[in-house]
């Protein structure tokens, strides 16, 4: 179940090189109000409510409640989907609180995430053979995906171990490659995500010392749109967060129609209903949108922000900015982290909390 985040391709490089020239555009004023929409999304446990919510019809009751047609697309590489997005090809799309930061909003696209869905809460994690403790990551290399998810995880946990980056060599391996670069005698340290690390933590001798769910709340996954085409089109938003709520209080169900509507999303993602089941119990999922709107205004977010955006800026994910603060990220509230004229990163609370309030 692929989800990168701040993957550094050839996309991210030329959206960030224009990051400094387009970030105080704003919103597009000229974006009209229309009635038909598309929406990105790839394969991740916590996003398979999306297309299942499509094949049970869920998607057609809300978009029909509000005189809109919304079609939900596959892209089965995520990096790809965000940068299709990026380019204008998706009016929303689903993304890591990382990457909406890295891809869309550093290269210059106003952005905005209207649900907080779940976080990582143990499906990314740091494994060593021979070990059990941080501190012995000290002088070994750690194969990851670099400049991703995996990458963010390590700097965590050498944090936490109190050591630093030159402590451990990276080397950079993809998510495609990394369970038999791990399978080597001479690899004894690696950083994934699930599915992958449940593969490789089953090894013998292998033990799991670092995982998110370690830094709860940090890896977030969320639905963002296009933040021009939200303030023309509110109903978009309308329509999908109750589409998501919907599904996600149905999947949570333990009673026959809940676990139906398990089983058809774990075969939509390619997983087994005991894997799709086990993927979800590591990831938090925000079902109530209370819950997902004091996750939204909480400080903790400013917080989490704060680290995402610092490391991002550290490896060279903002192309082209002198500062860390020089793309500016929107809070509830009226909070701003960074540039409060450079703001192309918004999280907007307003619509679920008419799904708290039950509005919508």
């Amino acid at each position: 179940m692929m989800r990168l985040l701040g993957k550094l391709g050839t996309a991210v490089l030329i959206a960030g090189s224009l990051m400094l020239a387009a970030c105080s555009q704003g919103p597009d004023p000229k974006t009209e109000a229309k009635t038909e929409f598309t929406i990105g999304w790839s394969i991740y446990a916590g996003w398979m409510p999306w297309p299942y919510a499509q094949q049970a019809g869920i998607v057609k009751k809300w978009a029909d409640k509000y005189g809109i047609t919304i079609n939900l697309v596959q892209v089965n590489d995520y990096v790809e989907s965000v940068n299709q997005y990026t380019a204008g090809k998706f009016d929303g799309v689903t993304v890591t609180n990382m990457d909406a930061l890295t891809i869309p909003a550093a290269g210059g696209k106003d952005t905005t995430a209207i649900i907080v869905g779940d976080y990582s809460n143990g499906n990314d994690g740091i494994l060593l053979k021979g070990a059990n403790s941080l501190a012995a990551l000290k002088g070994r290399q750690a194969y990851l995906v670099e400049l991703s998810v995996s990458h963010y995880l390590l700097a965590r946990g050498l944090d936490k171990a109190g050591l630093k980056a030159p402590d451990v060599k990276t080397v950079n391996t993809s998510d495609a490659d990394i369970v038999a670069a791990f399978g080597a005698p001479d690899v004894t340290a690696a950083v994934a995500w699930n599915p992958q690390l449940s593969v490789m933590k089953a090894e013998k001798g292998v033990n799991l010392v670092f995982s998110s769910a370690d830094i709860p709340g940090e890896i977030l996954d969320l639905m963002v749109v296009d933040t021009a085409t939200l303030k023309a089109n509110p109903n978009l938003a309308k329509a999908l967060v109750g589409i998501w709520y919907e599904t996600v209080a149905l999947m949570q169900r333990q009673d026959a129609e809940g676990k139906a509507a398990r089983a058809a999303m774990a075969k939509l993602s390619g997983a087994s209903p005991e894997m799709f089941d086990s993927q979800l119990a590591t990831t938090f999922l925000y079902a109530d949108p209370k819950s997902a709107l004091a996750a939204t205004t909480s400080p903790s977010l400013v917080e989490t922000m704060t680290l995402v955006r610092d490391f991002s800026f550290s490896k060279g994910l903002f192309k082209g900015a002198s500062s860390a603060d020089d793309v500016g990220i929107g809070f509830p509230g009226g909070k701003t982290l960074g540039n409060p004229d450079r703001v192309t990163l918004r999280f907007d609370d307003s619509f679920m909390k008419l799904a708290a309030d039950g509005k919508l």
